[in-house]
């Protein structure tokens, strides 16, 4: 049973031997039986009032793998389940108590469905700051209060909690995250530079070359400078499209482009790649037989067969193989999937900052009457091309932000600009929401308002659950009227759903002309 992703069997659950991520019922079974060996170490933390000295990295990785398209493989998932059952007898033996039994999910998946829907908002939400909790900690980033948090939420699983109680959990998720991704922001400006706007071609040179996908920026730094001077290029897939507006990332010259767009379609654009990719982090399709012999994986990233990149960061298994794969004998044009050659990246909070005062004598002026974000997980149901049209029909006097996987939809459209400002700002990966929440903030501030009172529309999509944790960020900040799609949540209840209405005004999608209209007449 899993219902956590928006593309889940029927929009209610996939139940079979397989999702439709192609994830195995035994690795969903092992990926279950790890959140609730989870629960038992957070439940045996409490009890013994102290943690064990692995307990925050085990719960952030493990909360992490469980991810949808992050781990396929069941025996490393079982290897991390034996290491927090470990951990939780350590806990407990230094704190003279019993371990706590794991939790049986059955009994979440099973409970009441308005409390079922709270508490996986409440987990899943969990599982997306993981992942940013994740990549700070790569940086050498931690901060105490979320790792405490983590044990504090998963705790209150098991607790025989109203909805009184668990909205205000659901929300402090969304107030972590924001402090989870503020950390790793600055992380990341501390390792690679102020993110700076950079155009990127979408050309591929003759040669051997690595595609890297996925979202760890440190792995690509490692990357290129294990390839600096060996006549390997490499290019950027996915989430890593950002990685060229970072100084510290762009200055190496054999980093020359992004090469395909968003992770549903890897299965078609690898299959005659003559390159291996490298998977960091999420998202991972089971690769076919095709290509699967020029797949790598690193991190948590791990599928049955598929060749791994341990701790140790060598990556010379993955340049060996680029060499004697020797990449195209000419330039391969590709175009984003609007036609377009180039995109742009890099229009992150201090670089929109920097021209605030065009941007509010542009509002003042007329010139520029709405902002909309456009932004969030791509994904392959039918209906995403709703964000394509949107962005397309939105008036020439609009200022579209847009971040994460789902700018592939768009951003290779050139929408002009409005004095010298472009209409069409890439702000970053999904990480980056931090960047777009404070330009809001900003905005604001200057413009004496709210946030919910500028000309300011959130447009986004949803496939997995970093997506959760970001629109409970938004919730907690108290940001109201945002449009969600393409589908709603398989696991927010009619009930949940109707107080999010209520509290929040969240809406469904319709069409790019009405939700215009609407948005534009607010």
């Amino acid at each position: 049973f899993c219902f956590q992703c928006e593309q889940t069997a029927g929009c209610a659950a996939c139940t079979g031997r397989a999702g439709v991520c192609g994830k195995t019922a035994d690795v969903a079974g092992a990926q279950d039986g790890l959140t609730g060996a989870m629960v038992a170490l957070a439940r045996t933390c409490q009890t013994a009032g102290a943690v064990g000295k692995n307990t925050y990295k085990l719960l952030v990785d493990g909360l992490f793998t469980t991810i949808t398209n992050v781990n396929f493989d069941e025996v490393s998932v079982q290897e991390l389940t034996d290491a927090v059952r470990a951990e939780t007898a350590s806990v407990a033996a230094a704190g003279n108590c019993s371990p706590e039994a794991d939790y049986d999910m059955e009994a979440l998946w099973g409970d009441d469905e308005d409390l079922r829907s709270l508490k996986s908002l409440v987990l899943l939400g969990l599982r997306g700051v993981a992942a940013y909790a994740y990549h700070a900690r790569v940086l050498g980033k931690r901060d105490e209060k979320v790792d405490a948090f983590f044990v504090e939420a998963l705790s209150s699983l098991t607790e025989p909690y109203d909805m009184d109680e668990l909205v205000p959990l659901m929300l402090k998720v969304g107030e972590v995250n924001l402090a989870c991704m503020g950390m790793l922001d600055a992380a990341n400006v501390e390792a690679f530079g102020t993110p700076e706007p950079t155009q990127v071609t979408l050309e591929v040179e003759p040669g051997p070359f690595i595609v890297i996908t996925g979202h760890d920026l440190y792995d690509l730094k490692l990357l290129l400078e294990q390839t600096e001077g060996k006549g390997v290029n490499v290019y950027t897939h996915g989430e890593m499209l950002p990685a060229h507006a970072y100084p510290e990332l762009k200055k190496y010259p054999h980093l020359k482009g992004n090469f395909g767009t968003a992770w549903q379609n890897q299965q078609k654009e690898f299959v005659n790649l003559p390159a291996p990719v490298l998977f960091t982090t999420n998202c991972l399709m089971p690769p076919k037989d095709t290509y699967a012999d020029r797949v790598f994986t690193t991190e948590l990233v791990q599928f049955p067969e598929i060749a791994h990149i341990g701790e140790g960061k060598d990556f010379t298994p993955v340049i060996e193989r680029a060499l004697e794969l020797g990449g195209y004998a000419e330039t391969q044009r590709f175009t984003g999937i609007n036609g377009g050659s180039t995109v742009t990246t890099g229009f992150a909070k201090d670089a929109v900052l920097a021209v605030a005062p065009a941007v509010i004598d542009a509002v003042k002026a007329g010139a520029i009457k709405h902002f909309f974000l456009v932004g969030g997980c791509d994904g392959a149901r039918a209906g995403r091309n709703y964000y394509t049209d949107f962005v397309k029909a939105a008036p020439d006097d609009t200022v579209v932000l847009t971040l994460a996987c789902g700018k592939y939809r768009f951003n290779d459209l050139d929408l002009g600009q409005i004095g010298g400002l472009p209409r069409l700002m890439d702000v970053g990966q999904c990480n980056d929401a931090y960047s777009a929440i404070q330009i809001a903030v900003a905005l604001a501030e200057a413009f004496g308002c709210g946030v919910n009172e500028l000309p300011l529309s959130m447009v986004l999509s949803w496939y997995e659950q970093k997506a959760v944790c970001i629109l409970l960020t938004l919730l907690h900040l108290g940001i109201t009227n945002i449009k969600l799609g393409p589908t709603l949540p398989a696991f927010v209840s009619t009930n949940v759903l109707d107080f999010l209405v209520e509290k929040f005004h969240i809406a469904p999608i319709t069409t790019p002309e009405a939700d215009l209209a609407e948005l534009l007449d607010a």
